[in-house]
């Protein structure tokens, strides 16, 4: 099983896993989220996320959600991505996190091209004007 790690801006980490236990009536196993602290050190963060990551890692690897690129978190993360058996997905959405837990049990590269599918088909534009008509 592929390990989840969100290093996102407080308070998103938590929120997206507590969105999570809500579509899957339960906290997912081997997902933690790291909520990066405006006045937070990036030394701290990488720790903390390396120590996470050894957490997480059951031998199948970890997918490391990020919420924006080029922010800090994003950025702590780029360190992340030198560990084995570690990727690293940026422009963390619900519809992508709901695809990694959904095929975490495959490869990590299975995982990591689900998550990004998901948040891809994820953006949709919902309007009035596309009505079907009835029969």
């Amino acid at each position: 099983m592929v390990g989840l790690l969100i290093l996102a801006h407080a308070p998103l980490g938590n929120a997206f896993i507590i969105a999570a236990q809500h579509v899957f009536r339960s906290k997912p196993e081997y997902l933690e989220a790291i909520d990066v602290q405006p006045d937070q050190s990036t030394e701290e963060v990488i720790e903390l996320a390396k120590q996470a990551i050894e957490r997480l890692n059951l031998g199948d690897g970890v997918l490391v959600l990020t919420d924006v690129f080029g922010g800090t978190p994003a950025n702590c993360s780029q360190k992340l991505d030198a560990l084995d058996q570690v990727v690293v997905l940026a422009g963390l959405s619900l519809p992508m996190l709901l695809r990694a837990l959904t095929y975490r049990n495959d490869t990590l590269e299975v995982v990591f091209e689900m998550a990004q599918a998901g948040a891809q088909n994820g953006a949709v534009r919902v309007d009035n004007r596309l009505r079907i008509a009835p029969h």
